[in-house]
C-alpha cells in the first residue's frame, strides 16, 4: 500500500511538471541563430542578417506582441522573411493580431511574406471564412509588405544576387494521413527555373516536400508548418506532423544536404493541438555569409 502511494505521488508530480512545462512553452519563445555559409554569398562582404518568422497563429507575446518585437529589434535584421500561417484560417477567426504585428514590422524593415496553408485556404475558399484574405493582404501591402505568392524578388547585396521565392503548393498537399505528390514540373511552372548564378532562397511552408524543393535548385529552403513535431525527443526528433505522420524527417532545425541548407522553424504559436513539450517556440535569426568565414 505504501509503495502504491509512492507511485501515485510520483505520477502526480510528473503530470504536474509536464503540464507546467507545456504551459511555459506555449507562453514563451526563444531566439535561435543559424549561420549559413555558401560560396555564392562571398560577395556579401560582412554578410547579411535576416529574421525568419513562421506559424505565429495569432499568438501574442505581451500587449501588441511587445516581447517579440523587442527581440526582433535586438537582432537588427536587414530584412524580415515570413514563412506563412501568421493567422488562423478558421471560419470565425480574426486576423487582427497578425495584421498588427506584420504591418508594424513593415514600418521598420523590408518584409517579404510567403503564405502558409492557413492564408492559402482563406484565399482560395473565401466563402468559408468570416475574415477576408483579400482585405488582410491589401492592408499589409498598403503598409509596405511584399507578398511572394508563387513569385520571386531579386535583391542585390553588394556584388551578390539573392533571389527570394515564395511557393504555394496545391492545397491537397496539406491533407492528413496520405502524402499527395506534387505534379512534375509544378515548382518550375510556378517560379520558373532556379538561377545558378543567384543565391536562391525558397520560402516553402510544408517541409514534407523537401526533396522536390532541393531538386528545383534552392540554395536555402525555409519552412515551418510542423510546429517542431509537437513533442520533441533527444536528438531533435519531432513526434508527429499535422498530416499525422510520425517522426517527420525535417521537424525543426538547421539541416545541410550537400551544398544546400534547410531551416525548418518550430514556429511561434500553436494551433489545433495546443501543446508544446521539450519544443519551445522560436524566433529564428539567419546570418548569411560567404565561405570566407566572415560573419
Amino acid at each position: 500500500m505504501v509503495e502504491m502511494k509512492g507511485i501515485f505521488r510520483a505520477a502526480a508530480f510528473a503530470a504536474a511538471f509536464l503540464c507546467g512545462e507545456v504551459w511555459r512553452e506555449i507562453h514563451h519563445f526563444c531566439t535561435v541563430t543559424y549561420r549559413i555559409r555558401s560560396k555564392k554569398l562571398n560577395g556579401t562582404g560582412e554578410g547579411i542578417r535576416l529574421v525568419f518568422l513562421s506559424d505565429l497563429h495569432n499568438q501574442s507575446y505581451g500587449r501588441g506582441n511587445e516581447r517579440l518585437l523587442k527581440k526582433i529589434r535586438e537582432a537588427d535584421p536587414a530584412l524580415i522573411l515570413i514563412g506563412g500561417d501568421m493567422l488562423v484560417g478558421k471560419r470565425e477567426s480574426s486576423f487582427r493580431v497578425a495584421l498588427e504585428l506584420v504591418s508594424g514590422l513593415a514600418g521598420q524593415y523590408p518584409v517579404y511574406y510567403a503564405n502558409g496553408n492557413h492564408e492559402q485556404r482563406m484565399k482560395e475558399n473565401p466563402e468559408h471564412y468570416q475574415a477576408s484574405y483579400a482585405e488582410y493582404k491589401e492592408k499589409l501591402e498598403s503598409a509596405g509588405v511584399h507578398f511572394l505568392e508563387n513569385a520571386s524578388q531579386e535583391l542585390l547585396c553588394k556584388t551578390c544576387r539573392i533571389r527570394l521565392n515564395g511557393l504555394e503548393i496545391p492545397e491537397e498537399c496539406y491533407g492528413h494521413l496520405k502524402k499527395h505528390p506534387i505534379p512534375d514540373g509544378a515548382i518550375e511552372e510556378r517560379l520558373g527555373k532556379a538561377k545558378k548564378e543567384d543565391y536562391e532562397i525558397l520560402l516553402a511552408h510544408n517541409p514534407a516536400y523537401m526533396e522536390e524543393y532541393l531538386a528545383w535548385g534552392a540554395d536555402l529552403v525555409l519552412s515551418g508548418h510542423l510546429h517542431g513535431g509537437i513533442v520533441r525527443f533527444p536528438g531533435g526528433v519531432g513526434a508527429i506532423s499535422p498530416a499525422l505522420s510520425l517522426f517527420p524527417r525535417y521537424s525543426g532545425d538547421h539541416y545541410r544536404e550537400g551544398d544546400q541548407d534547410i531551416v525548418v522553424s518550430k514556429g511561434l504559436g500553436v494551433h489545433t493541438i495546443c501543446v508544446r513539450l521539450f519544443n519551445p517556440a522560436e524566433l529564428i535569426v539567419l546570418e548569411l555569409g560567404g565561405d570566407d568565414g566572415q560573419r
